[in-house]
């Protein structure tokens, strides 16, 4: 853990990701998905460089929250239990990203069914919505959604599609997008797209570029909801689903809105500018096996790094080193994004740390539908999507959006 004195500035841990995930937990919190007081002990004896401590801390948060539930359960206080089913989701979810930095992934399944299992018994017994769990049709398979709508709601009520990022959880998703949308009358449909969540653990499928080939059939499906208002349809997308939305948006216009928190143009800046030049220039001139050598070489060195690669790479499938960097850059918006014609918000964080720049870059290839809303650090709202400032956050989006649907919450 950090000294005392300026906590938020130097961070809860000098391990840069366990301290942008402690950030994205704590702002959780806000929602009801975190306690404060029970992640920071949690993790307070956590050194930077445990990996293995940092996962058991995690898990062991999970089971003992979990506990909690089980024991609120049998005593009738349905409430409550569904109260902790909902923090130990998050925290299991948090642990199976750091299952990706342990020697084995081993444990990756056991623990990422315990998240789901904890998120399904929140959604089956929570008195905060009323929730429906959906099949999407989607090619010749489904996708499994979940709608929620404000409990005691009557008529048709303003519908946000909520997209996911690359590794996200729905138990994120319910703190960035599905708890602020309820509180102001909307009704949410969240799911798992191709390669992620149970769709990449349960089904091994892989991600795609092309999302408005997911977007278009959730959209469908979505319309055909009883209760909701068709002409006020909006699409909200977080992180990697920053890209994803915005290319879908490029193609698909029946939405009234759309938000992206933050902007993305070009996913593979995330993982190029993190290799040298050299290696670069290889890529560029289509010599894969050299590539491939020299990461093989490289990554034998760096078993972090090694372990890090192996789990933003499996998404995309079973693929060489090359191979994955040319998939990824097919992920760009910057040859489609002037064909967005839906009101579009994109959310700009000082202090970006994985596509620095491109929510500015997004507004301008889509200057005469966006609106560029800056974070900063004075206000606590710094960092890839704002993780200690999502009610701020909440505050701009929805505002914003009821202004454009015409919903006065």
């Amino acid at each position: 853990m950090a000294g005392a004195g300026h906590t938020f500035s130097k961070g809860f841990s000098t391990n840069e990701d366990f301290d942008f995930e402690v950030r994205n937990v704590l702002g959780a919190a806000y929602s009801g998905a975190a306690d404060v007081g029970e992640v920071l002990a949690a993790i307070d004896d956590v050194k930077p460089n445990d990996d293995r401590g940092w996962f058991k801390a995690w898990a062991e948060l999970g089971d003992r929250v979990d506990g909690i539930a089980d024991a609120c359960d049998e005593r009738h206080h349905t409430t409550s239990a569904a109260e902790a089913r909902l923090r130990a989701s998050m925290y299991y979810a948090v642990a199976v990203n750091a299952a990706s930095a342990l020697d084995s992934t081993d444990e990756l399944a056991d623990v990422f069914h315990k998240h789901r299992t904890a998120w399904d018994a929140f959604v089956d017994s929570t008195t905060r919505a009323s929730v429906e769990r959906v099949s999407i049709p989607y090619e010749q398979t489904t996708l499994p959604g979940y709608v929620f709508r404000p409990r005691g709601a009557s008529g048709a009520l303003p519908l946000l599609i909520g997209t996911n990022g690359s590794d996200g959880s729905l138990t994120a998703m319910w703190a960035t997008c599905v708890f602020g949308a309820l509180q102001r009358g909307y009704a949410v449909l969240v799911y798992d797209g191709p390669g992620q969540q149970s769709m990449l653990f349960d089904r091994a499928t892989t991600f795609r570029p092309d999302w408005e080939a997911v977007l278009t059939p959730v959209l469908d499906f979505a319309l055909g909801l009883e209760g909701v208002d068709r002409r006020r349809v909006a699409a909200y997308g977080i992180s990697q689903a920053g890209y994803w939305v915005s290319r879908a948006l490029a193609f698909e216009h029946r939405f009234a809105a759309a938000i992206v928190d933050p902007g993305v143009v070009d996913v593979s800046t995330s993982w190029t500018s993190h290799l040298p030049k050299s290696l670069i220039e290889l890529l560029d001139k289509g010599e894969d096996a050299k590539f491939d050598r020299d990461m093989e070489f490289g990554l034998k060195f760096q078993k972090d790094a090694a372990r890090q690669w192996a789990f933003r790479a499996r998404p995309y499938g079973p693929l060489g080193y090359a191979e994955t960097l040319a998939e990824v850059r097919k992920y760009t918006v910057a040859d489609v994004a002037s064909r967005i014609t839906t009101p579009l918000l994109i959310t700009s964080p000082e202090r970006e740390q994985f596509w620095p720049g491109q929510s500015e870059q997004l507004a301008e290839l889509t200057k005469s539908v966006s609106t560029l809303v800056p974070f900063t650090a004075a206000e606590g709202a710094d960092f890839h999507c704002q993780p200690l400032a999502r009610s701020l956050t909440d505050q701009r989006m929805f505002d914003w959006l009821d202004e454009k649907l015409e919903v006065q919450s």
